[in-house]
This record gives structure tokens, C-alpha cells and sequence, in this order.
């Protein structure tokens, strides 16, 4: 039995897409099991760019198995759409899709209202992406949401969304002066049921029967470390659990099932949206860095703020989610640089910070201390081996593994598959 999760060890748009690709060739399934298709997994796959928002990138692999998982919110229409998309392209989905009926569903009338808050909130903007993930989750956690499965029983359905209708439209009107435009919504949900119908199972039973017939599982989440919505940059985070142990609760399985966890960083740090960012580089720094490694949003089209690497993010995101190899992406960004900046602690108030803190006010306000490396002005974007890396780029992974007290197993240099470098005697390289 093997099974690792891959897991952001940033803000999210780490390219887990790309790795998770890559990795897949070497797994049986590959389950998702947290957020929306507010995350897109960008790869590159014969000379076509796939964004894939809900469906594992791990489809496009011939002959494995793809999972959604109960914790994934998920929109049939962005789903459907996805399927649409493969089909085109020529993926044949037939008996590799499963979509678990404990998923809830996302509805137009969660859009409408995550908009309307959004605006409601004025300076005080989460930024979202204003695609209903939020309000979906929050339905499911009142215990008012509607699953898949709630979909393959018409008089139930009806009579579940009614209800919910009801009392959204009620909310919506007394709190932002506006009604839900919910005429049809009925009919096309069940409509999408029957697209959709093919695909639906028992997700935790399917991968734990996988496991225990010995196949290969690689576990898959959305988002980042410091977006998780118990231990992220609070409130400036998503509505899911980011993190590894996310995997166990969003697919139904146990944490001794568990072999190891693969963290994504890149060689510098990005966010997108409101929140405090500390290593955060001024306008002019951080444009290069936008453009050299576009950093725009996969799904969204949003420039991200782009930052210093952050080495107490990391060490933080290595303890909450037991990471024990690291994934570097886009070391190629930095091939320009003179000199790059490390962050190695913050200081509050003139004083040490000890840990992550708890508070967004308070890491708003902190003072990154700051370690320079030499950059080595070398090419390296495509770079397949390790020996073939300049010295000084070698020094700062190295750096970066004995800081973190942690392997770096695989390194990215560009976005196509081959672009990759997988670190030899590493714990990645046996799991692959």
C-alpha cells in the first residue's frame, strides 16, 4: 500500500497542479478532497494547458482513477462543463470519474449572496471569488446543505431546495434589500443529475477498498497551508481544511492510512486577495517576479502579490501538516536575480516571535528578519538535473532543507511535465 498527500505549504498556487501530474503516473487514484472550483490546477499536457477546477488533474493520466471527494463543494455546472472539456480534448473519463454522493452542492443562490456580503463588507473584503464556496460550506455546516445524492430522488430534492429557497430568499431580502432569482433552478439541477448520475459513489469506500486491494492512492487538496480555515491568516482564508488531515475527513479515511505528505512551495511566496502577507516585496520587485513567473490566477485571471520566501510560513506549515518532503516550484523565477531575500523569523513589537501567530492583526503588524543569498543569473528553466543547477542555486535549496530540518525530494523549472527534477535517495523518490 502506498498513499501520500500533496498539500500547499503557502497561500495556495503553489502549482500542486503540475505536481500532482507529475506524481500521478506513479498512483493508481487520485482523490481530491477539499474546496471548489474557486482553485485551479494548472497543467500542461502535450502541448495543451488543462485548468482543472474540480476534477483531479490525475485524469489525464490513461488508466488511472479520479476522485471527488464529501469534502468538495461542488457547482454541476462547473463540473459538467470540465467534462465537456475533457471530451473535447479527447479524455475518455468512462469508469475513472467518481463523484461521492456525500458531496453538497453549490447553487446560484450561494454566488448571490457570497456577492452581496462581499460588497456589504467594503474595505473590510475577504476576497473571495465570489463563486458560492464559502456560503456552501456554511450551509453544510448549519446542516441545511443538499448533497449528490440528494439529486437522484426528484420529490425529495424538491422538496429539500424549497425549503432552503425559503429561507435564503427570506435572508437575502431582509439583509441586502434584494430577492434570489431561483426560477428553473429545480429542473436544471435534475437535469445535471442525469450527466452526472455515472459518476456517483461511495468515495470512502471505494478508496478504502482501493488500499486494502494494495493500489496506490495520492490524496490531493485545493488552496494552501495558511488558507485552512482553522490555521490560516483567519478570517483571509478559505472555508475548508487546506492541510493534510484534510484528507482524512474530506474522503473518508483513516490517518494510519497514511504513508507520508509531499508540501508545495515555490521559491518565493505569493497570495491572492486581502490578508496580511509579511514578505511581501514593494511594487516594482514584485512586478518582475508577476511577469517572469505569471502570476496571475488560474481560475480568476487576478494578479497575485508576490513576496520573499518565507521560511517561518514553511516551518509552520511542515509542523501542522507533518510534511516530510518538500516539492520547490518555479526556481526558475529567480534566474534573474542578484541577490534574494529569506525570510528566517518575524519580530512584534521589537520581540521574537515564537510560532505562528494566531491573530491576522497581529501578523499584519510583524517585522520579517531577513537572510541574503547570492542569486546565481544562470538559466535554469527546463533544467532536468540536479548537477546541471548553478552552485548557487543548489546553496539556497540547501538552505532552505537544513533551515526546515526537511528533504527537498523534487524541484520544478517549468510548467511542462519533463521540467522536473526529482531528487535521488529522497523519501518522493521512493514513493514514486
Amino acid at each position: 500500500m502506498k498513499s501520500i498527500v500533496v498539500v500547499g505549504a503557502q497561500w495556495g498556487d503553489e502549482g500542486k497542479g503540475k505536481v500532482v501530474d507529475f506524481l500521478a503516473g506513479s498512483f493508481d487514484y487520485i482523490a481530491r478532497c477539499a474546496g471548489g472550483h474557486n482553485a485551479g490546477h494548472t497543467v500542461i499536457f502535450n502541448g495543451k494547458r488543462f485548468v482543472l477546477q474540480l476534477i483531479p488533474c490525475g485524469i489525464l493520466r490513461p488508466g488511472k482513477h479520479a476522485v471527488i471527494g464529501s469534502g468538495v463543494v461542488v457547482d454541476p455546472a462547473a463540473l459538467v462543463a470540465e467534462l465537456d472539456t475533457l471530451a473535447k480534448a479527447g479524455i475518455d473519463i468512462t469508469g475513472r470519474l467518481h463523484l461521492s454522493t456525500r458531496a453538497h452542492l453549490i447553487f446560484p443562490y450561494h454566488r448571490q449572496m457570497e456577492k452581496a456580503a462581499e460588497a456589504a463588507r467594503g474595505a473590510g473584503k475577504i476576497g473571495t471569488t465570489s463563486r458560492g464556496i464559502g456560503p456552501a460550506y456554511e450551509d453544510k455546516m448549519a446542516r441545511h446543505g443538499i448533497r449528490v445524492g440528494d439529486l437522484f430522488d426528484a420529490a425529495r430534492f424538491r422538496e429539500k431546495l424549497d425549503r432552503v429557497i425559503s429561507e435564503k430568499d427570506a435572508v437575502c431580502r431582509a439583509t441586502y434589500g434584494v430577492p434570489l432569482d431561483t426560477a428553473g433552478l429545480a429542473d436544471q439541477y435534475l437535469a445535471y443529475a442525469e450527466r452526472l448520475r455515472p459518476l456517483v459513489a461511495d468515495a470512502s469506500e471505494l478508496i478504502n477498498s482501493a488500499l486494502d486491494a494494495g493500489h496506490s492512492v495520492l490524496f490531493e487538496g485545493a488552496q494552501g497551508t495558511m488558507l485552512d480555515i482553522d490555521f490560516g491568516t483567519y478570517p483571509y482564508v478559505t472555508s475548508s481544511n487546506a492541510i493534510s488531515g484534510g484528507a482524512c475527513t474530506g474522503l473518508g479515511v483513516g490517518p494510519t492510512r497514511i504513508n507520508g505528505v509531499a508540501g508545495v512551495t515555490k521559491a518565493y511566496t505569493t497570495r491572492v486577495g486581502s490578508g496580511p502577507f509579511p514578505t511581501e516585496m514593494p511594487d516594482l520587485e514584485a512586478t518582475e517576479v508577476r511577469d517572469r513567473g505569471k502570476e496571475y490566477g488560474a481560475v480568476t485571471g487576478r494578479p497575485r502579490r508576490c513576496g520573499w520566501l518565507d521560511l517561518a510560513v514553511l516551518r509552520y506549515a511542515v509542523r501542522i501538516n507533518g510534511i516530510s518532503s518538500l516539492v520547490v516550484t518555479k526556481l526558475d523565477v529567480f534566474d534573474t536575480q542578484k541577490e534574494i531575500q529569506v525570510c528566517t523569523g518575524y519580530r512584534y513589537k521589537g520581540s521574537p516571535v515564537k510560532g505562528m501567530p494566531a491573530s491576522a492583526e497581529e501578523l499584519a503588524e510583524v517585522t520579517p528578519e531577513y537572510r541574503s543569498l547570492p542569486g546565481w543569473q544562470s538559466d535554469t528553466f527546463g533544467v532536468q538535473s540536479a548537477e546541471k543547477l548553478p552552485r548557487a542555486a543548489l546553496d539556497y535549496l540547501k538552505y532552505i532543507s537544513d533551515f526546515l530540518d526537511v528533504e527537498i525530494g523534487m524541484i520544478s523549472t517549468g510548467p511542462d511535465r519533463d521540467a522536473t527534477i526529482v531528487c535521488a535517495g529522497t523519501q518522493l523518490a521512493k514513493w514514486i
